[in-house]
């Protein structure tokens, strides 16, 4: 027998609200625009610096964009294919946008390292003004998605904006440097490390993504320790074929073969199990399947029983 128990509360994790429609809008809105000036002011000044920034921008606008559409496709009802309905889809823009950052960030090393071996004279004053505006636009961005830490599409977000407004006050040093000192150099200097931020901050991001979509056990959740939960349970004798994975990046799933003395134990201790995962370790979604520890033993449990 199996029985299945879904949970919509959230008594132990805070997840983020259900829709940042409107974070979104403004922020890809506020970036675009961003993204014309720091280029345009870029190529007329010569510096390296803010087109590398630009660069970096643009790259968020279509990361904000591919995370809205895997938001509103995570919405999308279950069907007779999708039995999950398109959860999967915020786990794809996770990977989707680590990689395309990964690829901007070779694209400015390698613009940056060519500058740097034959500096250019740079506007240091524009660079400073323009850069102390991205400050302003990137922080603001990431502020409109700060209370959505429950989710790695938007904790993606969030963090990319948030490293994008770091940059631009890297990039008001290096043209505060550079009118104080002359050294043209500072400017490619700056976007290799703009470069390198990119990849550093983009590297667990990529990790995690590409953990959820080989359905690995959620990060902060130990399976062991489920497996020993689950174990301490009245009535439970035994237990085999345990499997924890994340449906979406705010969704954790469970299934699991209870072997339970006396038979099937009821829906309200299959439903108090249910909430107790939800309220110890953020799992709204388990399923069970009940066996009798008297009846024939499962084909799985000589091949999964630990």
């Amino acid at each position: 027998m199996s029985a299945h128990v879904h949970h919509h509360g959230h008594a132990h994790h805070d997840h983020a609200p259900s829709d940042f429609g409107r974070a979104f809008a403004i922020g890809i809105a506020l970036n675009v625009g961003f993204v014309v000036v720091e280029a345009g002011y870029g190529f007329a000044t010569n510096a390296m610096s803010l087109v590398a920034d630009a660069g970096h921008n643009l790259s968020d606008v279509l990361g904000l964009v591919v995370a809205w559409i895997a938001a509103a496709l995570a919405k999308r009802p279950p069907s007779a294919r999708f039995t999950y309905g398109w959860r999967g889809a915020s786990i794809l823009s996770v990977l989707f946008n680590a990689v395309f950052l990964l690829v901007i960030s070779a694209g400015i090393a390698w613009a940056a390292t060519g500058r740097l071996i034959h500096p250019e004279p740079v506007g240091g004053l524009t660079v400073m003004v323009v850069a102390a505006l991205g400050i302003l636009v990137n922080g603001g961005s990431a502020w409109l998605f700060s209370r959505g830490g429950g989710d790695l599409n938007i904790r993606g977000a969030y963090l990319h904006l948030l490293a994008d407004a770091a940059v631009s006050a890297g990039v008001v040093v290096a043209g505060l440097g550079i009118l104080a000192t002359g050294w043209n150099w500072l400017d490619p200097l700056v976007s290799l490390g703009i470069a390198a931020l990119i990849v550093w901050s983009t590297w667990g991001l990529l990790r995690e993504g590409l953990a959820m979509a080989l359905s690995a056990a959620p990060r902060g959740i130990d399976a062991e320790e489920i497996r020993r939960f689950l174990g301490q349970q009245p009535g439970i004798v035994g237990l085999h074929d345990l499997h924890v994975w994340s449906m979406s990046t705010t969704e954790v799933a469970l299934t699991a073969h209870l072997v339970v003395a006396g038979g099937h134990p009821g829906n309200r201790f299959l439903f108090d199990l249910g909430h107790a995962l939800q309220h110890r370790f953020g799992i709204a979604h388990s399923t069970f399947q009940v066996e009798d520890a008297d009846g024939p033993a499962c084909p799985l449990a000589g091949e999964c029983r630990s």
